[in-house]
């Protein structure tokens, strides 16, 4: 018997049943504007509605869920990791002052087990829906050989459009301006190496319950990155002009509250202005890790930053409370040599 496909470890059939199960998580996911149905070698996206905006600009993002993965694999937990693809993706969109339209997902596994692929494009889907995205296309690769049988890298791809005037581009941010902090979820996304270590990783220690959590170590690292779309919505809505956005990822604040400032401006957080969240706490007693490292590298409980007027500071907190978020007045902007983050 010659060889073909399946003997080289690629298993076409089992592909062709992952697309369908997951056929029905995709639905749920749809906008108007997509033409055509799953399945095509291209997914299709009316642009249709800019024609209303003055200038229409499109943003991308494109990330992937990192080493927190391996949290998935020891936990066998495959159906909130998308939501992380989704979030890293569709906050970078968002936080330039983007609607997300439509978004992309990238599986690479060493054996495509159907279940689990449905598993995993569960939660992008769920992400999708949380941030408004279609989801139109995606791909599958099984690369025996490549990666082990029992894992895979997920990745994916966010396409958003905003009117040039509605872009936030942080250029107006003066001295004096109010910083605003929406809460992270956890972890999200980033530092899960550092993770890894300090928690010395295993499914045993995954499965330890601790008090401070209130839950299990492996259920307080699986939960999924916070999606900030509606929020970021919910400011505009009130009539709220947001100078300045950062998505708090890896680098901390330290890197990316930076991102959004003009030179000559530095950003006062003041770390005792919003509750830090127990996971930060256990991990800098459990690791010794320097406090100036944590905010390098964590987000710290606060997943989203915005430069705004002084005046709407308080307004801005009201409309993102309203809106299922937890928010706080975390600090200000001063005049500074150079751009950059204090810590006060």
């Amino acid at each position: 018997m010659g060889l073909d496909y399946k003997s080289s470890g690629v298993d076409i059939e089992a592909g062709y049943r992952s697309v369908e199960l997951m056929k029905e998580h995709v639905k749920r996911t749809m906008r108007p504007e997509v033409l055509g149905g799953l399945g095509g070698f291209s997914g299709a996206f009316s642009l249709g509605k800019i024609k209303n905006m003055d200038k229409p600009v499109l943003l991308s993002g494109t990330d992937g869920v990192g080493t927190k993965l391996k949290i998935a694999f020891l936990m066998n937990k495959h159906d909130t990791v998308g939501i992380d693809c989704v979030a890293m993706c569709v906050n970078d969109v968002a936080c330039a002052g983007g609607e997300p339209l439509y978004f992309l997902d990238y599986i690479a596994c060493g054996k495509n087990e159907p279940e689990k692929i449905a598993s995993i494009v569960s939660g992008v889907c769920e992400g999708c829906i949380q941030s408004g995205a279609a989801l139109i296309g995606g791909e599958t690769a099984e690369m025996p050989g490549f990666y082990p049988v029992d894992e895979y890298d997920l990745a994916g791809f966010a396409v958003g459009v905003a009117d040039e005037k509605d872009l936030i581009t942080g250029e107006n941010i003066k001295p004096g301006d109010k910083l605003v902090g929406i809460a992270s979820s956890g972890v999200h996304s980033n530092g899960f190496s550092l993770v890894r270590k300090i928690f010395d990783v295993n499914e045993t220690n995954l499965r330890r319950f601790y008090p401070e959590l209130g839950m299990t170590l492996g259920e307080a690292l699986i939960t999924p990155t916070k999606i900030y779309v509606k929020a970021l919505r919910a400011v505009k809505e009130a009539g709220i002009t947001v100078k300045g956005c950062s998505h708090i990822t890896g680098g901390g604040f330290y890197e990316n509250i930076p991102r959004m400032l003009p030179d000559g401006i530095v950003a006062r957080v003041h770390k005792d202005s919003y509750p830090v969240l127990p996971i930060f706490t256990l991990m800098q007693k459990k690791g010794e890790i320097e406090e100036k490292m944590m905010y390098n590298t964590f987000n710290m409980g606060i997943g989203m930053v915005l430069a705004l007027d002084g005046a709407d500071a308080d307004r801005a907190v009201q409309a993102l409370r309203a809106a299922g978020e937890d928010a706080y007045v975390i600090g200000e902007t001063v005049s500074g040599a150079q751009k950059g983050v204090e810590l006060c």
